[in-house]
């Protein structure tokens, strides 16, 4: 009997529509949404850990080795400058006092360019960055100022004649301290540290490792804990020996 039967049976005696029970919805017949439970929660959150590890040891490690790829090429236009250097002026820059700077930085022993020995790579450095740039007072341009100046930073009497010929470019991201303004105080690598630039083995063939010049970047390798023998720090520099 459908409704309208139903109501029409029902006549005056009362309204209204009677409902049919198979138009009655039970909550029972949608299926239930199950949650999470906190196992699966745990598991998505570590691989989500494990992802980003993955991804930011990825990206540090392309970052290094980018940074030794610019170290490499930096020391290679470096050791070119310092040849045309010398094929003006007959010697590699050099600090003019014997076991000075740059004959007293030892590539051999010296392995800390940030605590123990960062006087003296900013010292040997500045040699370098003076005769291969020109700029002799450290002010990043080379003007009439700089003529009184030895690659040394000591005064020059008599003064030169001419500006000091500049052999090398330096990018502000290069130098120290960087965005290109500034009192220079070093050349710096891609890692944050000062180029080590060594004559030592001119002035003592036991030091050193070129009888010519030995330039590098220590590649932001700690100073400690030294490789195990017959390993040694200098193995993982990136150097022009």
């Amino acid at each position: 009997m459908t409704n309208l039967e139903k109501v029409a049976t029902a006549g005056g005696r009362r309204s209204g529509f009677v409902i049919d029970s198979s138009f009655v919805f039970r909550h029972s017949s949608f299926p239930a949404r199950s949650a999470f439970t906190l196992i699966e929660l745990i598991v998505v959150v570590t691989i989500i850990t494990i992802l980003a590890g993955l991804v930011l040891s990825t990206a540090g490690y392309a970052r290094k080795k980018g940074a030794r790829a610019r170290a490499e090429t930096e020391i290679a236009a470096l050791s070119a400058a310092c040849e045309s250097y010398k094929a003006d002026n007959g010697v590699y820059p050099r600090d003019p006092t014997a076991n000075t700077a740059t004959d007293a930085l030892n590539a051999r022993t010296m392995i800390d360019p940030a605590t123990t020995n960062a006087a003296l790579y900013r010292a040997a450095s500045l040699v370098l960055y003076r005769a291969l740039s020109g700029d002799r007072n450290l002010d990043r341009a080379v003007t009439v100022a700089d003529e009184n100046y030895n690659i040394d930073g000591n005064p020059l009497s008599p003064p030169l004649t001419q500006l000091p010929q500049a052999y090398f470019a330096f990018k502000p991201n290069m130098l120290s301290p960087s965005g290109g303004s500034g009192t220079v105080t070093a050349i710096a690598d891609p890692f944050g540290n000062t180029y080590g630039y060594s004559t030592a083995n001119q002035y003592d063939p036991n030091t050193g490792y070129n009888p010519t010049f030995d330039l590098w970047s220590t590649a932001g390798v700690a100073p400690s804990p030294t490789p195990a023998p017959p390993a040694t720090q200098q193995n993982l520099w990136t150097k022009n020996w």
